[in-house]
């Protein structure tokens, strides 16, 4: 009986593969953040259905997904389009990372034990890594790794699904601003001053890093939407 009931545990599929419309989301995703559409470009189903071999019933889905997350915009007589950046809607996403995750910091360093700087210790080498690379997707997976440790470790949880529901147009800015002079190495510099301050279980230190990073990102923003 003992080894019949471990077999059938083996059958579990404890991570179930990507459907289709989920490597299709994930593509699309990226290629908007990267660039490689650019904002107010027409996105047509046909063509993406070529280029991505999927039909256009998952195309319509994924549009209607990145609709939701803010990556595209459906016009009138047009249709979907790469959704446009301005310094409006910019300004307003950095205030509301700067209230989350100036918490969140602070939270994490009261908190913080060997296990979670570990884990920290382990994203910030993988952020640096690909600084080194020049490589704005892996900078932007291992910042967004760094922040859900901090955000999990701190209790703040809720906060953490507000900043995943806008982590797209976050993305975006964040290929943005790495894309100007020196912040390839500028940004995960900063974060490394979070993380040393969440090391030292400082939280007003970590909470002043993290003010500090977010206001140097947004000025770069303002300097190229406003």
């Amino acid at each position: 009986m003992k080894d019949n009931a471990e077999n059938l545990a083996a059958l579990r599929i404890e991570t179930p593969p990507a459907t289709l419309r989920e490597i299709a989301l994930d593509r699309m995703r990226r290629a908007i953040i990267g660039g490689l559409f650019q904002p107010g470009e027409r996105l047509v189903e046909r063509t993406l259905c070529e280029q991505l071999g999927v039909s256009r019933s998952v195309i319509r889905e994924v549009i209607r997904h990145l609709e939701a997350e803010g990556l595209v915009e459906m016009l009138a007589k047009q249709g979907p389009i790469v959704a446009t950046l301005d310094w409006d809607d910019a300004r307003q996403i950095y205030e509301i990372r700067a209230a989350l995750e100036s918490t969140a910091v602070a939270d994490c360093a009261k908190v913080a034990g060997p296990e979670i700087k570990a884990a920290l210790r382990k994203a910030m080498s993988e952020l640096e890594r690909t600084s080194r690379q020049n490589s704005p997707v892996g900078v932007l997976d291992a910042t967004t790794e760094f922040y859900k440790i901090v955000f999990e470790a701190g209790g703040n949880n809720i906060a953490w699904e507000i900043v995943s529901r806008l982590n797209s147009r976050i993305s975006r800015l964040r290929v943005m601003t790495l894309s100007t002079s020196n912040r390839m190495a500028s940004g995960p510099s900063q974060i490394r001053k979070i993380f040393t301050a969440i090391d030292a279980n400082n939280p007003d230190a970590a909470a002043a890093a993290c003010r500090a990073h977010i206001e140097a990102a947004a000025e770069i923003a303002k300097t190229i939407l406003a």
